[in-house]
């Protein structure tokens, strides 16, 4: 409950500013009504009085929502209080605050400017107050220290606010990036368990083909050989079967830890999603198509997905915080191109192409008989075109 309250009242600036302006209105009513500032008013004036640190400390509600416009009325209060002459009053400590307040949460040059424009307020109370000239270096001495003390302090939080904001956003990056390749890690191994399956399979079916042959020729001639043929295809074939449920069964255990259950695989159409996930961790990216789209198979699909998310994903945790990523997947008569550039300083992405994200892109692209190219650019950042045959069949 407490801790719910303390995030209710943090997040109200005005309360909490205003709570931090309370200690100089309760000096000011103590000092009123005294024998403080009160007696050395015109007049001893109420009115001028309440007036004067109202426009003093007032303004201090907004420090940080709007600190240079609070600095500059207060400015304008106490050089008003100077041209009519009204010495020093509990409020004036506003301007200190001010001076924080724009050092902490604006530039550095706000803060030096307002900095001026307070050490020139001290120099002109102190020629009002002072009697003779040590009064007035001892006046001006001690208006001047006070002030850069406080300027240094806000300072000092202006760059600590700034080193901790850093240290949010890294951590923020760095658990982007760690889900990034988490993701594809989990689809570089499923991959990887697809491409054994398919070795498998391939080597399998194609002792099942050679012994199926066997027997057809044997079967007349031979009965006993084409009977024995017949036991090596069965027992090939309960072997591949078998490997297909096991590595199928990890497919699948794999997917449910992902919370993919059994969704079908991303292809072309989901690639207007990955460019706003992308958005989402923070990289601007542009997907643009050119051609007339044509059918493909669902492996051409997958591989087209899965080259464009290991380029971006390259370019995410390689091109620095403000690189942007192009997407152009062109269609031709008889090939596909993808082709995904950045303006980053990802040229060591790949590992000069040894990186596994290449040889991963090679190795998908190689089962349709494509290429891939990935090299630097000549004005900064990296480039990746894969093309892919439409007819082209996968190799066995």
């Amino acid at each position: 409950m407490l801790g719910g309250l303390w995030e209710w009242w943090r997040h109200r600036r005005f309360l909490v500013d205003a709570f931090f302006a309370a200690p100089l209105v309760l000096l000011a009513a103590l000092s009123q009504g005294g024998d403080g500032d009160v007696s050395t008013l015109p007049g001893s004036d109420f009115l001028v009085y309440w007036v004067l640190h109202a426009g003093l400390l007032l303004p201090l509600v907004g420090r940080r929502r709007w600190p240079r416009a609070m600095f500059a009325v207060i400015a304008l209060v106490c050089f008003l209080q100077w041209l009519a002459r009204i010495p020093l009053v509990t409020g004036d400590v506003a301007v200190l605050y001010g001076l924080y307040a724009v050092t902490a949460y604006c530039s550095f040059r706000w803060g030096l400017g307002a900095l001026l424009v307070t050490l020139l307020g001290g120099v002109m109370e102190a020629t009002q107050l002072a009697v003779s000239s040590r009064d007035f270096r001892w006046s001006l001495t001690l208006l001047s220290v006070v002030g850069v003390g406080v300027w240094l302090l806000g300072l000092h939080m202006r760059t600590r606010r700034a080193y901790l904001r850093s240290l949010e956003e890294r951590a923020e990056r760095l658990e982007r990036e760690r889900g990034n390749e988490l993701q594809v890690a989990r689809a570089a191994e499923r991959a990887r368990i697809a491409r054994e399956l398919h070795d498998v399979v391939a080597h399998n079916v194609s002792v099942i083909v050679v012994q199926a042959d066997g027997a057809a020729f044997a079967l007349e001639t031979d009965p006993d050989r084409a009977r024995k043929a017949l036991e090596t295809i069965a027992e090939t074939g309960r072997t591949a079967l078998a490997e297909m449920r096991r590595l199928v069964g990890v497919l699948r255990e794999n997917a449910h830890e992902t919370g993919d259950g059994y969704a079908p695989q991303p292809g072309v159409e989901q690639l207007t999603e990955l460019v706003d996930q992308m958005h989402g961790s923070g990289l601007p990216v542009t997907l643009t198509v050119d051609g007339t789209p044509i059918e493909l198979s669902e492996g051409r699909q997958l591989t087209i997905f899965r080259v464009v998310q290991e380029a971006l994903t390259n370019t995410l945790k390689h091109g620095g915080p403000r690189a942007a990523a192009r997407v152009t997947v062109r269609y031709a008569p008889d090939a596909i191109e993808v082709r995904v550039s950045d303006d980053g300083r990802g040229a060591a992405a790949f590992d000069d192409g040894r990186g596994h994200g290449l040889m991963g892109m090679r190795e998908r692209v190689a089962v349709y008989g494509g290429r891939v190219r990935a090299a630097p650019l000549p004005g900064g950042g990296f480039e990746v075109i894969a093309r892919i045959p439409v007819r082209e069949e996968a190799r066995t």
